[in-house]
């Protein structure tokens, strides 16, 4: 109480207290500080920090108090949103159980995916949002259209098929092949980079054509592996060719498998590239398996997994990469990863500008139904395995009739199969198709005549290589020979003829 009434010395002088005011001087001189009691008062920047660490704490706290609340009110057994919810949802948990196969070890879907499902959604949005270019990098080459430049053949059903020959006309050709084109390519592509040269001298003629939906053919509402088999039947028929060899590159090898399976009376023998089987076939072995899976991008093993369990969700994958109307690296839109020589050879300007117009020629129709459909084949039940190929004697004892002729005599038998010779070639550096596949097919196929290419990549071997072309066509073919000399033997013919006819009418004459 003394210390109210009692003088304590302390006279307010108007300044702040504790506070430096500094005291201006005249003369150009420094300024005089009057300091206060050692107090610095906090900047703006610091006030909101301060503000801003205060409200996160507080929303923190909020949040960490709702959860309580839903465990404790809404979560529970004995919670009425449980009870009415607890069987779909763990039924819907129980179909969705194949899922933990694509994560690290086994969680619940219900809980886990809604999570990878947001992430994935953040993630597209920062891509969208992310869409201006480096001043930097290269310039984009956007996507030309260009106007028609194939052969067409009208199919039974109605459809057009467009189709190019190279080399030798089919009337003078001592060999014909069909080449089925791969995943993301067209007509254009064949044998890429054979010369026309060297077809002539082995009197090769070779016939591509576009798939259908592909490049200028028009698409087939309910294709299959059967329905190309016979389409490339049809291609022969109208272009004239009678035995002929097919051609199978990467994933356009399951049309030439089909074409052995379904029509090998007329083909003469297969000549397969890098062939791609499916991945999921059940006749593989667990390391064969494993050795194919082990070398393939995550994003890869995406694809297939769209491919087999979800097909629509492709075509928003193929809008944003080929169809987006840019072009872009093989490795790239096709999800590979590449060895040593192909890296080199996709470098190479000549390889770049194939691909680019192979690539504008597939896309020209610019839908993807027909990609979605190209990859769902490569991954579904093809109708036939590949030992169905295989050479085997089969004989009709079905029935009475043929039980009782074999009682007394040798049952009838005939030679099952594809008699005719399979060549392949696979790169032992083949990231895309791995060697794996090469080994099964060798397991399954004993007859087929397999050629390792130490060093070799998927395309290093099948594209711009002369030497390589030549040693091909050498195996196929053997020494080259030429083309038939049809329209000789025919003008020879014809003089024989006249020299006849004149013969007899002068004889006639005489007498």
């Amino acid at each position: 109480m003394a210390s109210l009434v009692e003088d304590m010395g302390i006279r307010y002088t108007g300044k702040p207290i504790g506070v430096s005011t500094p005291t201006p001087t005249f003369g150009g001189g420094k300024s005089e500080v009057v300091e206060g009691d050692g107090v610095e008062p906090e900047s703006l920047k610091e006030q909101v920090t301060g503000f801003l660490k205060s409200w996160c704490e507080m929303v923190q706290e909020l949040g960490r108090g709702c959860r309580d609340i839903l465990l404790q009110t809404v979560v529970t057994e004995d919670s009425f949103i449980v009870q009415k919810l607890g069987g779909p949802v763990a039924k819907v948990s129980g179909r969705l159980r194949f899922l933990n196969e694509f994560l690290p070890e086994d969680r619940n879907p219900v809980h886990i995916w809604p999570v990878i499902f947001f992430v994935f959604i953040l993630a597209f949005s920062a891509l969208n949002l992310n869409g201006g270019y480096n001043s930097l990098a290269m310039p984009v080459k956007k996507v030309q259209i260009h106007p028609p430049s194939a052969s067409h053949i009208l199919l039974p059903d109605g459809r057009r098929m467009a189709y190019r020959e190279l080399g030798v006309p089919a009337n003078r050709a001592r060999y014909s092949l069909i080449a089925t084109h791969s995943f993301l390519s067209s007509r254009l592509s064949g044998i890429p980079g054979v010369k026309t040269s060297l077809l002539e001298e082995f009197g090769v003629c070779l016939i591509t054509y576009d798939l259908p939906g592909f490049g200028e053919s028009d698409p087939h509402p309910r294709r299959n592996l059967n329905s190309s088999a016979f389409d490339i039947l049809y291609l022969a028929d109208v272009v004239g060719v009678d035995n002929f060899w097919v051609l199978g590159f990467s994933s356009g090898s399951m049309h030439a498998w089909a074409a052995l399976r379904y029509i090998p009376d007329r083909i003469a023998g297969a000549a397969m590239f890098a062939p791609m089987i499916n991945p999921y076939v059940p006749s593989m072995t667990k390391e064969e398996m494993r050795r194919t899976w082990e070398v393939w991008l995550p994003k890869r093993k995406l694809m297939y997994f769209l491919a087999r369990r979800f097909p629509k969700l492709l075509s928003l994958v193929y809008r944003r990469s080929f169809l987006s109307g840019k072009h872009g690296r093989i490795d790239k839109w096709m999800s590979l990863s590449l060895g040593t020589k192909d890296e080199i050879l996709v470098e190479d300007p000549l390889f770049e500008g194939f691909w680019h117009r192979d690539v504008e020629e597939s896309i020209c129709q610019g839908s993807s139904k027909p990609f979605i459909e190209e990859a769902v084949l490569q991954i579904s039940n093809w109708g036939f395995s590949l030992a169905d190929l295989g050479v085997r004697k089969k004989c009709h004892t079905r029935g009475i009739l043929p039980l009782l002729k074999s009682l007394y005599r040798e049952a009838e038998c005939q030679l099952t199969g594809f008699l005719g010779p399979i060549h392949i070639w696979q790169g032992m550096d083949d990231q895309v198709v791995p060697p794996a596949m090469a080994d099964y097919i060798t397991r399954v196929l004993p007859r087929a005549v397999m050629y390792r290419l130490p060093n070799e990549g998927h395309l290093s071997y099948f594209f711009f290589c002369d030497e390589c072309h030549r040693r091909i066509f050498s195996t196929l073919f053997g020494r080259p020979q030429g083309p038939l000399e049809q329209a000789v033997e025919l003008s020879k013919a014809f003089l024989e003829g006249e020299t006849e006819q004149q013969a007899s009418t002068i004889a006639s004459a005489k007498e």
